[in-house]
């Protein structure tokens, strides 16, 4: 028999009842009503503890211990149930509130375990926090195509969750496209001949000119600029497209910038008047010309005329993972939105013509606050959101991972309709997420603080009711986890003295007294 925690009081509503208690539950706890005919599942989202005799009017300590020393622990608990559904009508919210005095049991086992149990494509995450024996599965499908956001402060387990995630997907050959800003995933273990390292290196013949152009950093409002340096960007690349092969794109884009500077500088005498350029935007093209230079030299391990087609990098059943760990903020903007540009257009392309990206793909985005900010215009961003916004309608899944949710987009956060929210204690961070998810109520929000490594919400589509979950423990190699620094500090002391030693060996060697 279900045991008895309480019982409703007061008044309720079709979404929460308040009930009062002598006994202790759980914070997160599934508890079951029955009334007018109906089994009704909920959830403890809020609980106090108090005492009718010790109340806050009272100011003595010697007071309030002759008060117990009569009542002993006499104290009630009081708490707030959300209504999640009719268990026996696919959990659909009763058109009735419970009546007060309505007896409040704990949820059956075995119903749990139904619930969470998805009958086909579900990946495991973990286990309910207040009962371990029930298994959490979430449905594939839907967290895929309706897209994930993993959120959670430094240290509270993303990487574990997301890995897990991987590993899941992996099991049923799901292509996974992780862009990976600090080679976290690179040494990850997710099976033999199941990852798959992409360089970022891109043709730049392949760049868009927005993504050239910030690459190369040419301001905004620099519209001279902008102006010579598209019509050299299309020049260069038309004589790229006429055959003029083993030519180097970026090398026709800075002779021709070269050219128009000497057609400038050419003898003051000469008739300017079919010149193709202004002499007074002499200065604009020169600095558009240092610009191109400094991106060569400071990005031309990225820019490669050799490389493939990224969309031939990527590789079903695998996890595909995009090692950004050597490339600045800068580029790894522009390599991430050209790459989630190219997998958006080429799955277009393949449901179209049946030529492009013949398979789905999972793409998780880390450090996602970077790449997709609040308040800052990105490349990156303007693909995300485009991902977001359109990619379920061409299998293009998104998760966007970050540690710093007040600086993550609002827009991409909320077309996340699925959420795995770790531990979070800044309040701008769980204000940021609340209005992007309308499933999170203030109680479930105020229970972020006080998680656990490891211990997550879970809501969404994916899931058929929100819950508490201890995320399993990826069983594979991560890497990125806080480092051991006293180990670390030993480990260089004994390299320097190792140094120390074979110097001083080398120098006795040669026969000199050290």
């Amino acid at each position: 028999m279900k045991e008895v925690i309480g019982r409703c009081i007061g008044e309720t509503t079709l979404g929460y009842v308040s009930f009062v208690s002598k006994e202790m539950p759980k914070v997160g706890e599934y508890v079951s009503l029955n009334y007018d005919n109906k089994n009704v599942l909920g959830m403890i989202e809020a609980l106090v503890r108090g005492s009718v005799s010790i109340n806050d009017d009272i100011y003595d300590p010697k007071t309030i211990e002759r008060i117990r020393e009569i009542e002993g622990d006499d104290h009630y608990v009081k708490g707030k149930v959300r209504i999640l559904g009719d268990i026996d009508n696919d959990l659909r919210i009763p058109r009735t509130p419970a009546p007060p005095g309505t007896e409040i049991k704990t949820a059956d086992c075995e119903v749990l375990k139904e619930i969470f149990h998805v009958d086909k494509y579900g990946l495991k995450l973990g286990n309910l926090i207040t009962q371990e024996e029930v298994e959490i599965e979430v449905d594939i499908n839907k967290m895929v195509t309706r897209h994930l956001a993993v959120l959670a402060m430094t240290g509270a387990g993303k990487s574990n969750t997301v890995s897990v995630i991987v590993d899941g997907l992996l099991k049923v050959n799901g292509s996974v496209l992780i862009c990976d800003m600090h080679s976290e995933y690179v040494n990850t273990e997710f099976g033999e001949d199941k990852v798959n390292i992409i360089k970022p290196e891109i043709n730049p013949l392949y760049l868009s000119f927005s993504e050239i152009k910030k690459l190369s950093n040419i301001p905004p409002n620099a519209y001279v600029q902008e102006r010579y340096f598209r019509k050299a960007y299309k020049l260069a690349k038309k004589t790229l497209m006429k055959g003029s092969r083993g030519k180097d794109f970026i090398a026709l884009i800075l002779s021709q910038l070269e050219s128009w500077i000497l057609e400038v500088d050419a003898d003051s005498s000469e008739d300017k008047s079919n010149s193709s350029v202004n002499a007074s935007d002499r200065k604009s093209i020169t600095d558009v010309l240092n610009k191109i230079e400094h991106m060569h030299e400071m990005y031309g391990n990225i820019l490669n005329m050799e490389a493939r087609d990224i969309i031939d990098n990527l590789e079903i059943g695998k996890a595909n993972i995009l090692d950004l760990g050597a490339v600045d903020e800068f580029a790894s903007d522009v390599v991430v939105s050209h790459v989630l540009r190219n997998v958006l257009s080429s799955r277009k392309e393949f449901l179209r013509t049946k030529d492009g990206l013949s398979f789905p793909i999972f793409s998780i985005i880390e450090e996602a606050h970077i790449l997709a900010p609040q308040n800052r215009k990105t490349e990156s961003k303007n693909w995300i959101s485009r991902i977001a916004r359109e990619g379920r309608k061409f299998g293009v899944g998104l998760c966007l991972v970050s540690q710093s949710p007040k600086s993550l987009d609002s827009d991409a956060l909320s077309q996340a309709n699925n959420m795995i929210i770790l531990r979070l204690v800044e309040p701008t961070d769980q204000s940021h997420v609340q209005r992007a998810s309308e499933s999170l109520s203030d109680d479930l929000i105020s229970q972020l603080p006080s998680l656990n490594i490891g211990e997550a919400i879970v809501l969404g589509l994916m899931t058929r009711i929100p819950t508490l979950v201890k995320i399993d423990e990826f069983k594979g190699k991560i890497s990125g986890g806080d480092l051991n620094i006293v180990e670390e500090w030993s480990r260089s002391l004994k390299h320097k003295k190792e140094i120390l030693e074979e110097q001083k060996k080398e120098y006795e060697d040669l026969g000199g007294d050290y």
